[in-house]
This record gives C-alpha cells, structure tokens and sequence, in this order.
C-alpha cells in the first residue's frame, strides 16, 4: 500500500461534498494536531495528492487509539497487516473453501486470498 498526505483544502476535491460523495478505497491512519493535514494508505495510485516515502513528523496516529502508538513507519505497516487481518474469511470459512474447491476442481479460496493481497499489499 502507498502513503499519502492530504490537506484539508483538497478534501472536497478527493472526497467530494455529502450531497455528492466521491468514494475512495483509502484508510485515514493520522491527522495533525490542527487538523489541517491527514495522512491515508491506499492501494491504488492517487495522482492528486502527496506519495509519502516515509512518514512525517507532526502527526497523531488516529486508526486504532487503543494501540497507544506514536505514528511511524513500522505503525504504517503494522496498520496494512491489520486490515489484511481484518480480510481474510476465519480458518473454518477457508477449510470449508479448500475442501470445495478440492470437490469441485474450483480455485474459490486462492482467488479469496488474492483478492485481501491484492487490496492490501505489503508497502
């Protein structure tokens, strides 16, 4: 997945108005403190806003508070194999896929599982 910082003035251009939503597959992970800029993880490219290399200075982690953590580079990465996580069907739904696919000479699981790596790849 690829960092990206977004301002809060380009946030109608990127996200649209409520009476007319653009929808985005990105998670928003940070903010700063003046919430004047947000940092998000996308899979896909996103021409309009700033590719990060690493993550700035200024910003508090904001996708998972409980975790206590300060926002870096490890918590970026540590975010994207949470929503991986999050992806995948429990061990018994994909027990109950491969013994299918294996009946039915069907290749369900291994495109279930393509499709969590493709929408959340590792940066």
């Amino acid at each position: 997945m690829k960092l990206y910082k977004i301002l809060v003035t380009q946030n109608t251009m990127f996200f649209g108005t409520p009476e007319n939503p653009i929808e985005r597959d990105v998670t928003i992970i940070a903010q700063t403190p003046s919430c004047n800029a947000f940092l998000l993880l996308s899979k896909d490219t996103q021409d309009s806003l700033e590719l990060l290399s690493t993550v700035p200075s200024g910003f508090d982690f904001t996708y998972c508070q409980e975790w206590g953590l300060d926002i870096n580079d490890s918590v970026v990465d540590r975010v994207i194999i949470d929503l991986r996580i999050k992806s995948y069907k429990s061990i018994k739904e994909q027990l109950d896929m491969q013994y299918w696919d294996i009946v039915n000479n069907t290749t369900n699981w291994k495109t279930a599982i393509d499709t969590v790596k493709t929408n959340y790849p590792k940066r």
